[in-house]
């Protein structure tokens, strides 16, 4: 049995990613779910395939559906819109100033996720 360990990921829900490898290569989509401990994530209408399911109380009519399988966090780069490509990333600090009523006025530092490619910051404002 092999001892499974949480990987940190630089990738989080919501973000935007390019699949770059495997059968979807090339594909984009949102992040729906990410599960650290076994290394996959669950990109949005990527990865599609269909399942026969029984008649259940919550489905009466059974037959079949399509729904998205995990990827592994290897396969898929952090997407880049201004390089419009999937891109490594850094971690950058940037001064940013303190919230209101925080105990310590001015400027506080606050780490940002920058593209290796052109420098820009990929987190949301």
């Amino acid at each position: 049995m092999t001892n499974q360990t949480e990987v940190k990921f630089r990738i989080r829900k919501d973000d935007q990613v390019q699949v770059i490898a495997g059968r979807e290569k090339g594909k984009t989509g949102k992040v729906l779910k990410i599960d650290t401990k076994k290394g996959v994530v669950l990109v949005e209408k990527v990865n599609m395939v269909k399942r026969h399911v029984k008649p259940t109380q919550a489905n009466p009519s059974g037959g079949i559906i399509e729904k998205e399988l995990p990827l592994h966090y290897s396969n898929v780069l952090l997407f880049c819109p201004k390089c419009n490509s999937g891109v490594r990333i850094g971690i950058k600090a940037v001064e940013a100033t303190a919230k209101k009523g925080a105990k310590k006025a001015g400027t506080a530092v606050k780490k940002t996720r920058v593209c290796k490619k052109c420098g820009g910051s990929v987190d949301k404002a």
